[in-house]
C-alpha cells in the first residue's frame, strides 16, 4: 500500500496548502511518484496539488460520497504512487456543522489509518504551542499526530523556544518555515485564484514552494512517518455502475478559466458509462464539439468572465440550440449562471427564464437534497447530499419544475432535458447520475 500522510492544522489559515503543495512538489522533484488529495469539497487547492504532482488532484469527502467510499477512492487515486499527501480542511476536528467528526480531516485520517502532521502558525506563540499540540494529540481517538511543522516563525531564538516546547510533549518538529519565507498566491472572493487562470505564475509559485519546503522540512523524516502507516486493504474504487451505453455518444464538458471546478471522477464516470468526452472552453471555442449530444457544466467563475462569455455569441447560440433540440444538459452553480438570460446585465445563453447577479454575501454549506422533478440526472424522489458555495443570486431561484428541494426551500430548474442548480455534487457518491445522463443521449 502507498505510504501516506495527512497535513492538518488547528484552524484555517495556518499554512496547510503551502505545506501540502510544497511537499508534493519537493518529493516529485526527487523523483517520487506522488498522489495528491484534499479533504472536503474544495476545487481550487487540488489544482495546485495537480500542478505539483503531475497527476490529478482528488477530493476525499465522506459527506458527499459516504465514508465507505473514502478508502476505495484513495486507493484508486493513489494507484502506482510512492507517496500520497492528503491536505486537510479547516481545523483537524472541524467537520459538518452539528455532525461531530463527519467530514473532518480527523475523520478521513482515521478512515485511511494515516498519520497526521500538524501545521501550526506559531505567530505570537512560545511555550504555549506545546499545550496546543498536546490538546490536539489527545482529543481525538484513533488519530496519530506524528509530528509538527511550525509556520511563520519569527527568528532563530523563537524557533528554539518552540522546539523546546514541542520536545516537552514528545512531538517531533519535522520542519520550520520562517515569516520571510512566505510564497504568496493571489486570492479573490472565493479563495485562491485557480491554477488554470494563472498557469505560468502558478508554476513559478509551485516551484518556489518546492525549494522552500526542501530547505525547511526534513523530507526523509516526513517520508518515514508516511511509511509508518499500516496496510490498507480496501480495493480501489472503479467507475463502473452498469452496462455502457451503446454508440459512444459525445458528451461535452465545459472547462477553461471560467469553469474550472470539477471532480476528476466525473469524466471517469461518463467515460465508463459509454460516453466519448470532449472538452469545450467557453472563453475560446465558438462551437460545441462535433456531434455533441450532451453538455456538462460545472462550477467556476463566470462572474469574473461575464463580458467574454457574453461576447461569445456563436457558442451561446449553440448551447441554446442544444437545449431546444432535446440535448441533455447538466449544469451546477457557475453552469447555472451561464444558462440564465443574463449575468450582471450581460447576455448569457438564455436557456433558463432567470437572471443572475453577484452579491456581497457568501452562501456556503452542505445540503441534503431530494429531486423534485424527474430529469436527465435523477428520477423524482432521489436523495443526494451536495454542497453550495457562491456569492451570486438567481431570480427566480427555482422554476415551475425545480431541480432540488432542501430545508431552505427549492433550487434550480428542470426544463426539458436541462437540469441546472446551485448544488455541487460529487458523482462518485451517486454514480447512477452519470449513467442516466449518458443514457439520455441514446
Amino acid at each position: 500500500m502507498v505510504a501516506r500522510i495527512v497535513i492538518a492544522a488547528p484552524a484555517s489559515g495556518h499554512g496547510k496548502t503551502t505545506v501540502a503543495t510544497g511537499l508534493l512538489a519537493a518529493f516529485a522533484a526527487r523523483g517520487a511518484r506522488v498522489a495528491p488529495f484534499k479533504v472536503g469539497p474544495d476545487y481550487i487547492d487540488p489544482g495546485y496539488h495537480a500542478l505539483a504532482a503531475g497527476r490529478p488532484g482528488r477530493n476525499l469527502d465522506p459527506v458527499l460520497v459516504g465514508e465507505d467510499r473514502i478508502a476505495p477512492l484513495f486507493a484508486h487515486g493513489s494507484a502506482g504512487a510512492d507517496l500520497a499527501v492528503v491536505e486537510g480542511v479547516m481545523g483537524l476536528y472541524d467537520g459538518r456543522t452539528g455532525a461531530g467528526e463527519l467530514g473532518s480531516t480527523a475523520h478521513v485520517a482515521r478512515l485511511l489509518s494515516a498519520p497526521v502532521v500538524l501545521v501550526v502558525d506559531a505567530t505570537a506563540q512560545a511555550r504555549s504551542v506545546a499545550a496546543l499540540i498536546h490538546g490536539f494529540r489527545s482529543f481525538g481517538p484513533g488519530i496519530h499526530i506524528a509530528g509538527a511543522i511550525l509556520n511563520r516563525v519569527g527568528s532563530d531564538r523563537h524557533e528554539q523556544i518552540l522546539r523546546d516546547a514541542c520536545a516537552e510533549v514528545g512531538t517531533e518538529v519535522l520542519g520550520v518555515l520562517h515569516r520571510h519565507d512566505a510564497v504568496a498566491a493571489p486570492s479573490r472572493h472565493l479563495g485562491l485564484v485557480p491554477v488554470v487562470e494563472r498557469s505560468a505564475e502558478a508554476a513559478a509559485s509551485v516551484a518556489a514552494l518546492a525549494e522552500l519546503i526542501a530547505a525547511s522540512v526534513d523530507l526523509d523524516a516526513v517520508l518515514a512517518v508516511a511509511r509508518s502507516a499500516p496496510p490498507l486493504s480496501s480495493p480501489p474504487w472503479t467507475p463502473g455502475f452498469g452496462e455502457p451505453v451503446a454508440g459512444e455518444p459525445v458528451v461535452a464538458v465545459a472547462g477553461g478559466p471560467a469553469f474550472s471546478f470539477g471532480y476528476a471522477e466525473t469524466v471517469e464516470l461518463l467515460t465508463a458509462a459509454g460516453a466519448r468526452v470532449s472538452y469545450v472552453d467557453p472563453l475560446r471555442d465558438e462551437a460545441l464539439p462535433d456531434g455533441a449530444r450532451a453538455l456538462v457544466v460545472g462550477g467556476g467563475f463566470p462572474e469574473v468572465y461575464a463580458e467574454q462569455l457574453s461576447a461569445n455569441e456563436p457558442l451561446r447560440a449553440a448551447v441554446s440550440a442544444l437545449a431546444a433540440s432535446g440535448g441533455a444538459i447538466a449544469a451546477e452553480c457557475a453552469g447555472l449562471l451561464w444558462l440564465c438570460r443574463t449575468l450582471d446585465g450581460r447576455a448569457m445563453c438564455g436557456v433558463l427564464p432567470a437572471d443572475a447577479t453577484m452579491t456581497a454575501s457568501l452562501t456556503l454549506g452542505y445540503r441534503d437534497a431530494v429531486a423534485v422533478s424527474a430529469s436527465v440526472l435523477a428520477p423524482a424522489g432521489v436523495r443526494v447530499t451536495g454542497h453550495e458555495f457562491h456569492r451570486t443570486r438567481v431570480t427566480p431561484s427555482a422554476g415551475p419544475s425545480a431541480a432540488w428541494a432542501w430545508r431552505e426551500g427549492r433550487d434550480g430548474f428542470v426544463e426539458g432535458n436541462v437540469h441546472a442548480s446551485y448544488l455541487h455534487l460529487h458523482w462518485a457518491g451517486a454514480p447512477q447520475l452519470a449513467y442516466r445522463l449518458v443514457a439520455a443521449c441514446a
